[in-house]
């Protein structure tokens, strides 16, 4: 679904590694929207250990479902969990599409971030430990 929401192709290692990550027990929720009898948005909660935040991360709504307010619905949602297990913060990295109905809810936009492309090239030279230690 969130590949659809994001126009982006399917991944099946995403999804592996989500169904991973909730094995760990480690606080992650999933949540989930539906309307017209299917998934039509969906975003998840993740806790950060021994914090008070939480991050609100991969909330998409399909494009035949937005304007909606579900996207508002998933984030309020996940809000509320968050506040109900102690957490007082939230913090996400969205796109301008998100910003504003993040900031009507009481987000306040703090920094932004600019995502880069790390493309490893064929031959690099690895360092040990002591080479890495001198060369610091």
């Amino acid at each position: 679904m969130v590949d659809r929401a994001f126009g982006e192709p399917y991944d099946p290692a995403t999804t592996q590694a989500l169904v991973s990550r909730m094995a760990r027990n480690d606080g992650m929720e999933l949540w989930v929207a539906w309307a017209d009898g299917q998934m039509a948005g969906a975003g998840r909660l993740e806790p950060v250990a021994e914090t008070e935040f939480a991050g609100l991360w991969g909330g998409g709504v399909l494009p035949e479902y937005r304007g909606r307010g579900i996207y508002r619905a998933l984030v309020d949602a996940r809000a509320r969990s968050a506040a109900a297990r102690g957490i007082r913060y939230v913090h996400s990295d969205s796109t301008e599409y998100s910003r504003p109905i993040l900031e009507r809810q009481g987000l306040v936009k703090v920094s932004s971030t600019t995502p880069y492309l790390w493309k490893r090239t064929a031959t690099r030279t690895a360092l040990s430990p002591a080479t890495s230690a001198k060369a610091g």
